[in-house]
Parts: C-alpha cells; sequence; structure tokens
C-alpha cells in the first residue's frame, strides 16, 4: 500500500532524482528563471522554497544544511547573500510557476519557474521607469529634431 507517500519520484532512483533537483535547484539560484517541464517544477517547488526559508537565518547551522543540499558553493553565497535579503519580508511563496505550452518533441508540458522577487515584469516600479525613459527619449529627438531644422533655416 502506498499511505501517505506523495511526492512525485520522476520516474528516477532516489539518487538520481536528488542530484537532479540538486542542479535544478543551484540554476534557478543563481540563473533566477529556468525553462523546465512542469511536474520537475512542482518536485522542485517543494525542494527549493524550504531552503529559501532557511536562508532568512544567516547561521552556521543553516549554511551547513543547504551545504548540504546543493553542493554548491556559489549557490550558497548567493542564496545566503541577495536572495535572502529580497525575501526577508516574504513569509512564503518565493517561486512562480509559468506554462508555456507543450514541447514539440514529446508533447510534454512546459514552464518557466522564476524567483517572485526577481521578475521586472510584475514589479510597478520598473515599467514606471521604463516609461519615463522612453517618454524622455522620444521628446529629446523631437528637441532635436527642431534644432537642426532651426539651424538649417539660420544658414
Amino acid at each position: 500500500m502506498r499511505h501517505n507517500k506523495k511526492f512525485n519520484h520522476l520516474g528516477r532512483k532516489s539518487a538520481h532524482r536528488n542530484a537532479m533537483l540538486a542542479n535544478m535547484a543551484c540554476s534557478l539560484i543563481l540563473n533566477k528563471r529556468i525553462v523546465t517541464t512542469v511536474a520537475k517544477a512542482k518536485a522542485l517547488r517543494i525542494y527549493v522554497e524550504p531552503m529559501i526559508t532557511r536562508s532568512k537565518d544567516d547561521s552556521t547551522v543553516s549554511r551547513r544544511t543547504v551545504f548540504a543540499m546543493l553542493q554548491s558553493k556559489e549557490a550558497v553565497t548567493e542564496l545566503f547573500r541577495e536572495i535572502s535579503q529580497k525575501v526577508a519580508e516574504r513569509p512564503g511563496g518565493y517561486t512562480r510557476i509559468i506554462k508555456l505550452g507543450t514541447r514539440l518533441g514529446d508533447s510534454a508540458e512546459m514552464c518557466m519557474m522564476e524567483l517572485v522577487d526577481y521578475n521586472e515584469i510584475y514589479t510597478g516600479n520598473d515599467k514606471k521607469a521604463a516609461k519615463t525613459a522612453k517618454a524622455t527619449r522620444r521628446r529629446s529627438t523631437k528637441k532635436k529634431a527642431e534644432a537642426t531644422v532651426e539651424e538649417n533655416t539660420a544658414e
């Protein structure tokens, strides 16, 4: 009987599955966004989110525990220095899964998994900054064009 066996085995033995999830977690932490299948993303979310929660408490014990799961010094450093500072007030839900459709070769459902606080599209401040930059650029182009016309008429 399979009582209380909820996690997805992903068609792999436990050592292969743990190594794959650790590599995917390192890629997600370092790149802030990865493209993978929906099943792997859901398994990775269960693997990564407790690590991010643990990174909020920067102690030797939590660093060693996370390093035992990731086996990458660069990823642990990135997690504890930058990511933990950004998610300090967030109570949970550090990742987002955006479905992309099916893969052409085997029709597997693909998705993009990303860290929530590192997406510039959904944050309002970056949109406003981009709009003002475009507006400024347009105005300066008009001014340059008018200045060029005035110089040509003056000569």
